[in-house]
């Protein structure tokens, strides 16, 4: 099993930066397909970018591609998501989640493990 941590969230303004951390448990990080999710007020969960397990293959939904980037060190137990120019309707809880197989990327259930989540607010 893992365990997930996020840290990093917090309130930015419109065009801001803001690097988000997930810390995973166990020594087995390496073989876990890693991704991001939100989940805005009101709104479902939705996918933002996955990393496999080496780092070579990386994903992104439309909505985030050319503004956020997402890495992994396997030496650290960590995934980063860098979020680059900020939108409002960036604004949700951001979560970190972990596949012990293939999964299809955006597909929620194909995640067995989740963190607690990090609130994410970009003002105008």
């Amino acid at each position: 099993q893992v365990q997930l941590v996020e840290s990093g969230g917090g309130l930015v303004q419109t065009g801001d930066s803001l690097r988000l951390s997930c810390a995973a448990s166990g020594r087995t990080f390496s073989r876990y397909f890693m991704g991001w999710f939100r989940q805005a007020p009101g709104k479902e969960r939705e996918f933002v970018a996955a990393v496999s397990w080496s780092g070579g293959g990386l994903y992104y939904a439309d909505s985030v591609k050319g503004r956020f980037t997402i890495s992994r060190d396997n030496a650290k137990n960590t995934v980063i998501l860098q979020m680059n120019s900020l939108k409002p309707e960036d604004t949700a809880v951001y979560y970190c989640a972990a596949s012990n197989g293939m999964p299809v990327v955006t597909r929620i259930r194909d995640y067995g493990y989740w963190g607690q989540g990090t609130q994410v607010t970009v003002s105008t």
